[in-house]
């Protein structure tokens, strides 16, 4: 449980989350310019609504609704302005490896797992950004940063059947888009 007695403690703990925001705000903008921008204006805005923010209730949650409504507010101004892309600059995403090197056993391991080894980050990456806006937040948020239903509907504000929905929607396209990379590689039939 978190107790926040003043701006100075506030601004400590908030500053814990930089570096998970940081990446989140990367997948988001596919840009590090864009991301660092996102994040220093996520903590400023944090900052002036730190009275907002109810004690003991989870800060790294409010912390990335307020990184997500951010986003999606500069996405939604982005779409009426002439179109800019820069999608060399991605991180690296390692949404579907597990903990262990090429060495690991793969005794115990999933087919699924076991096949996504074949995949290169690149079409891991491809896959996710093909997916609609909304449906990839969803991914991300639940599959990448690990929020649960209900935190993912407090931060995309939205009921948790949506996010459900979503989620579901998102991970069938995802699944179809990694299916044509396994068909044109000729892992798939």
């Amino acid at each position: 449980m978190l107790v926040v007695a003043d701006r100075a403690s506030f601004a400590d703990a908030a500053m814990e989350h930089m570096p998970s925001l940081y990446s989140a705000a990367l997948r988001m903008t596919r840009n590090p310019a864009d991301a660092e921008d996102l994040v220093q204006e996520t903590y400023l805005k944090a900052y002036r609504a730190y009275d907002s923010f109810q004690e003991g209730t989870n800060l790294k949650a409010w912390l990335y609704k307020i990184l997500t409504n951010t986003f999606i507010n500069s996405y939604r101004a982005r779409k009426r302005r002439p179109e800019q892309a820069d999608v060399d600059d991605v991180e690296d995403l390692y949404l579907f490896r597990r903990l262990g090197g090429l060495e690991a056993s793969t005794v115990g391991r999933s087919a699924e797992d076991q096949v996504m080894d074949l995949f290169t980050d690149t079409e891991v990456k491809q896959a996710l950004e093909s997916l609609p806006e909304a449906f990839r937040m969803a991914v991300l948020l639940a599959d990448v940063e690990g929020f649960s239903y209900k935190e993912i509907a407090e931060i995309m504000d939205v009921p948790i059947g949506t996010v459900m929905s979503r989620l579901h929607r998102g991970r069938k396209a995802l699944q179809r888009a990694l299916l044509e990379f396994g068909r044109e590689r000729g892992l798939v039939g």
